[in-house]
């Protein structure tokens, strides 16, 4: 009885679009081919990916924020998007408070700290503290490679610098893998990245882990400390885990919004989902409510446009 409740058509039956703000092949693409696949099951009818990328996930969550309240979309966006762009950016062509309604959240993870082996070795870097000893004692003599102005991991270092008292240089590249090619060639020193894309260098030894972003340890790389076992340099309340949420156009009707959510814990309830995503370091977590991830958004806003004024970024 429950699975024929559940299959029930939204917006009249036509095509569900799961919209993905960054191009096929990433770590949020998959996660939204994952829910789509599973989704279209349980709803009985057809989901489909809609990979929109572009402008750091801005086109790809304008496209949400206004597509047709009827269910018919739902975007997969992430929380940096929501609560940092916009104080990051000048302007943004939507508004993510008045624009978007919230679903639920479907995954957390954090970012993995690493530095070149080689550097490490040569400048005696055997830990994170050592790391942070370093960067004190000499400012803007460690380099750190980033995707891009603003991104986490941009926020991430900038927060670390203010709490310690460290100077860590701060390197943009235009995407994540030209700065791991230098990172691997010694013309940077370290990264704080997503874990796929740094891991296989971590196993094969050109890379050291030192550390994660979350407060806590990652259950993939449980060996790695997180930033809150740094208390004594100023890092206790530090807790940079960039999440991502499913998110509807504003005006979705209350009936519509609860029976997505229905559908979409059912397929977060599935132990192999997690199994897929774990891989990539993502913790699969919904919301109770989605009011509750209102509240969450509202609640860790003030966080992360402390971050972005700290890091001193601003985007056109």
């Amino acid at each position: 009885m429950a699975a024929s409740a559940t299959a029930q058509p939204v917006a009249g039956g036509r095509a569900i679009r799961v919209v993905v703000p960054f191009p096929p092949g990433g770590a949020i693409d998959i996660v939204g081919r994952l829910v789509a696949d599973r989704l279209g099951p349980i709803l009985g009818q057809s989901v489909v990916v809609d990979n929109r990328g572009g402008a750091g996930g801005i086109l790809g969550t304008d496209l949400v924020a206004k597509g047709p309240p009827d269910g018919s979309v739902i975007g997969v966006i992430g929380g940096v998007t929501l609560m940092a762009y916009p104080t990051l950016y000048a302007r943004l062509p939507f508004n993510p408070g008045r624009d978007l309604q919230p679903l639920t959240l479907i995954t957390s993870g954090a970012l993995l700290c690493v530095v070149n082996a080689e550097t490490a070795q040569r400048r005696g870097w055997t830990d994170f503290r050592s790391l942070i000893a370093w960067a004190r004692a000499n400012p803007d003599g460690v380099t750190m490679g980033s995707s891009g102005t603003g991104t986490s991991s941009h926020l991430c270092i900038s927060a670390i610098n203010s709490a310690t008292g460290a100077r860590v240089l701060h390197v943009p590249y235009r995407g994540g893998g030209p700065a791991i090619q230098d990172l691997l060639g010694g013309t940077i020193d370290m990264m704080f990245d997503v874990t796929p894309a740094l891991t296989p260098h971590v196993e094969s030894g050109k890379f050291k882990a030192l550390a994660v972003s979350s407060r806590g340890r990652m259950s993939l790389l449980p060996e790695v400390p997180g930033l809150g076992e740094f208390a004594d340099l100023g890092l206790g309340d530090l807790d940079i885990s960039p999440w991502n949420a499913l998110m509807l156009p504003a005006g979705t009707p209350e009936p519509v919004v609860a029976h997505l959510f229905t559908a979409v814990r059912q397929v977060a309830s599935q132990g192999d989902f997690a199994d897929r995503l774990r891989p990539l370091g993502y913790e699969v977590v919904t919301s109770e409510s989605p009011a509750s991830l209102a509240e969450q958004i509202r609640r860790e806003t003030p966080t992360w446009i402390r971050l972005v004024e700290i890091s001193g970024a601003k985007l056109e």
